[in-house]
């Protein structure tokens, strides 16, 4: 049996998928991919630590694409790999697409080409965009949802593992991590971000 990955494109009209190029074939293995983009690692461990080591716990390649050098051994107790964002995109034009790109709102207020990222996924409605922080741009906000993630036991006690690691107090960790979701496309595994209310 062959197992073939498709992705969305306007490129090929004459495939079997309308509009769809071939990316992989048994030869590479098709994984979920979470990709990113913050500031600090102290950002990244306070505000979505908790999800993102679920998301690795559970097969997801985790990529943090960060802004500022930083001692990342804080995040490989996460399970998180950490690449600087300029090293890996010095525009947009080379950014390899993720159908899941997960984004810090200071990132996303103050970069062009994050913003040009995440509406450019927005777009495309092909998989989903996760923010966390305040504010953001209030045309994300119309297209987004308030969705919160329950920690598993094991996020709770590896998120205060990596608090500790970034020299970070731990304080008293919330069962819950709050983000603003945008997605149009029925995931093919459990979602675990849902809605708030």
């Amino acid at each position: 049996m062959e197992i073939r990955a498709f992705e969305i494109d306007d490129e090929n009209p004459n495939n079997g998928f309308r509009n769809c190029r071939l990316l992989a074939s048994t030869t590479a293995p098709t994984r979920y991919r979470l990709d990113v983009i913050a500031s600090s690692v102290a950002d990244v461990i306070l505000s979505a630590g908790g999800w993102l080591f679920d998301r690795a716990k559970f097969g997801w390649d985790v990529n943090l694409l960060i802004a500022e050098p930083s001692d990342v051994r804080s995040l490989h107790i996460l399970g998180i790999r950490a690449v600087p964002f300029d090293q890996a995109c010095h525009s947009v034009t080379e950014w390899a697409p993720t159908p899941a790109p997960a984004v810090a709102a200071q990132v996303l207020n103050t970069d062009e080409r994050v913003r040009e990222i995440v509406f450019t996924a927005l777009e495309r409605g092909l998989g989903e965009v996760t923010l966390w922080g305040d504010a953001g741009p209030t045309e994300f906000h119309q297209r987004t949802q308030d969705v919160q993630h329950r920690l598993s036991t094991a996020a709770r006690a590896f998120k205060a593992h990596a608090l500790t690691a970034a020299a970070l107090s731990p304080g008293p960790l919330t069962p819950t991590e709050k983000f603003r979701n945008g997605t149009r496309w029925c995931p093919p595994y459990e979602p675990d971000l849902l809605p708030i209310g």
